[in-house]
């Protein structure tokens, strides 16, 4: 569906981009991270059609950003990080002018506007100013005016920037449903957000591409050891001796925050699982709960934008 390959961009001295490539599948949602100024907007910009690249190419759906970009726009809705929408229209006209302005046929242009507000949650606002609603309504119009002509795909740069918690998870929930029937590259720097959501994420780091991959595979890449946290009903002080003494084991840790939870971290694809269960049972602990902890996508991020990137090699 997406097919990046060398994008650059420079503005006189400055070089926004350099050599970037990735790809997207059809129904695929792919997250791209990277601090300020890494180069994430003048992605999206390009593959949007809103500028073109200074070397590279990237193809929409089969389209050339360069050379067909009227064709790459009818296959694309952007959503900038902040939405183009005019306080003193009306939701309603605000759209038709949209619906309008992107080729929407006249006789299907009802239709359209019927599905976006019902895609959007905008019922009890469509008659209002849109510079009277509230920032999560909002961002819901700025949604509807990326759908308003059914794209292909979704480009959205900080759909959730600026809401409260309660309009985060709207918003969220949306993209989700949204991702069932088109194809969504989401930029965030809500990183919790991104794992939830994207299958896949692409991080830049100062115009270059640190990494693509799944969260799971970058977690599992960068981890140095593996990390198994248990919760027991009826620990005693030879917990942590005894689970020391287990083959595979490096460490055990008691959690500071709970009398009754340990850490234990063992070496690479030990899988001490099973002996870890047995010796729990047999010393009659009282096993309540086991789980593989996982690097964060907090620290992953971290780790490659501060110079580990060797780490995956």
């Amino acid at each position: 569906m997406i097919e990046v390959k060398g994008l650059t961009k420079r503005y006189g001295e400055i070089t926004a981009i350099d050599d970037v490539c990735f790809s997207l599948e059809k129904g695929e949602i792919l997250g791209l991270l990277g601090p300020n100024g890494a180069g994430k907007t003048t992605t999206m910009r390009i593959l949007s059609g809103f500028m073109p690249p200074s070397r590279g190419t990237a193809t929409v759906a089969g389209y050339d950003v360069l050379k067909e970009p009227l064709e790459v726009k009818r296959r694309v809705g952007y959503m900038p990080e902040h939405p183009p929408l005019y306080n003193e229209m009306m939701v309603s006209s605000y759209l038709d002018f949209v619906a309008r302005i992107k080729g929407v046929p006249r006789n299907r242009r009802k239709n359209s506007f019927a599905r976006v507000v019902e895609q959007c949650g905008l019922p009890q606002v469509t008659s209002r100013l849109v510079g009277n609603i509230s920032k999560g309504f909002r961002q819901r119009v700025g949604l509807a005016q990326a759908l308003i002509h059914d794209p292909e795909v979704l480009i959205l740069d900080e759909p959730t920037i600026g809401l409260d918690p309660g309009q985060i998870i709207e918003i969220r929930e949306l993209i989700k449903a949204l991702g069932e029937e088109h194809t969504i590259i989401l930029s965030s720097h809500v990183l919790p957000e991104v794992t939830m959501i994207c299958k896949r994420v692409v991080i830049i780091n100062e115009g270059k591409v640190v990494v693509v991959d799944s969260y799971e595979n970058l977690s599992a890449r960068l981890r140095k050891s593996e990390r198994i946290a248990i919760k027991l009903t009826k620990p005693n002080e030879q917990v942590i001796s005894r689970l020391k003494a287990l083959t595979g084991v490096k460490e055990v840790f008691a959690d500071e925050g709970n009398a009754n939870c340990f850490i234990i971290e063992s070496e690479i694809k030990s899988e001490i699982g099973e002996e870890l269960a047995k010796t729990i049972v047999s010393e009659g602990w009282g096993l309540q709960e086991m789980k593989l902890l996982s690097l964060s996508l907090e620290d992953i991020y971290l780790r490659l934008i501060t110079g580990e990137k060797e780490l995956l090699s």
